[in-house]
């Protein structure tokens, strides 16, 4: 049975389909017309990096195992490239970290497939392959989304079916960028979660939001602590716990002792005991309750 990708259908219309393919398979099915058939192995001195590529780090840690595996058995995934401008030199589509550590594993050419594609095709497949295999930070896909909207003139509708994300989710990332410098570096850090940033968006001006990142690092908030602390800076007040409804009992009690002193009564049961609330709403009602109290 065929398995329904789930990165939308702007990849459908990139890669067409055919029988269930693992992610890097997906990347080396036709995308458009190839200028050359089958694998090359091209000068990694040729090959240039994507200057779309949404990923802006690397885990040094990562690439250093990716380069002793790539020493040991070489490269197993060829990159996709582009011509570029200059004859016999390439641009990079996707295999960043594959053309990275095979330069520090001292490759001197690498497995390629050269592909026509668009700038748009370039990006797409660039953060395509990095939400594939190793999920980008936050502000990279955030980056990547902004490139996409504003250069490309994508909806954010547009955007979320090119990358199998819902509108709300590319719409709720984008909005990281609008934060301040210190907060976005303590997201790309990793000092504070996705969720922490997106509860700071709370907060009016850059200053509120730079002031309660010192209060979240200093006090090791979690993110729900956070959007409280955000409700209370802004005003807002939490919604108040609806009082479920009491026991037939207590409701017949409550009406009794109502006709019998005259004013509103609740009855509060608890596990041991509880209490018994009286109401009233002017002095004359208290006087007249506390005589007939003391009178019984």
């Amino acid at each position: 049975m065929k398995k329904k990708s789930g990165l939308g259908r702007g990849l459908d219309a990139l890669i067409p389909g055919g029988e269930e393919q693992t992610p890097a398979a997906e990347f080396t099915s036709q995308l458009t017309t190839p200028l050359a058939s089958g694998i090359s192995q091209l000068p990694i001195q040729d090959i240039s990096p994507n200057p779309r590529q949404p990923r802006g780090q690397m885990d040094p840690q990562e690439l250093a195992e990716l380069a002793d595996s790539i020493r040991r058995n070489g490269v197993l995934q060829p990159v996709i490239v582009a011509p570029a401008a200059q004859l016999g030199k390439f641009v990079l589509i996707a295999g960043g970290r594959r053309l990275m550590a095979s330069r520090m594993a001292g490759l001197s050419e690498i497995p390629a497939i050269v592909r026509e594609a668009s700038e748009l095709e370039r990006l797409e497949l660039a953060l395509i392959e990095n939400v594939q295999r190793t999920d980008l930070s936050p502000l990279e896909a955030a980056e990547a989304y902004r490139q996409l909207d504003e250069e490309f003139n994508l909806s954010h509708e547009e955007i979320a079916e090119r990358v199998g994300k819902s509108r709300t989710a590319v719409t709720n990332t984008l909005r990281l960028l609008k934060l301040p410098v210190d907060v976005r570096q303590a997201l790309n850090d990793k000092r504070i979660s996705e969720g922490h940033a997106r509860a700071l968006l709370g907060l009016p001006t850059a200053q509120a939001q730079s002031s309660a990142l010192h209060t979240i690092l200093k006090n090791e908030l979690n993110v729900r602590q956070v959007e409280e602390l955000v409700r209370r800076l802004t005003g807002q007040r939490p919604e108040p716990v609806p009082r479920p409804a009491p026991p037939p009992e207590v409701t017949a009690l409550e009406e009794r002792l109502r006709q019998s002193l005259g004013t509103r009564v609740e009855v509060n049961p608890h596990r041991k005991g509880g209490t018994l609330v009286l109401h009233y709403y002017s002095e004359e009602e208290l006087d007249a309750l506390v005589e007939r109290l003391l009178s019984k």
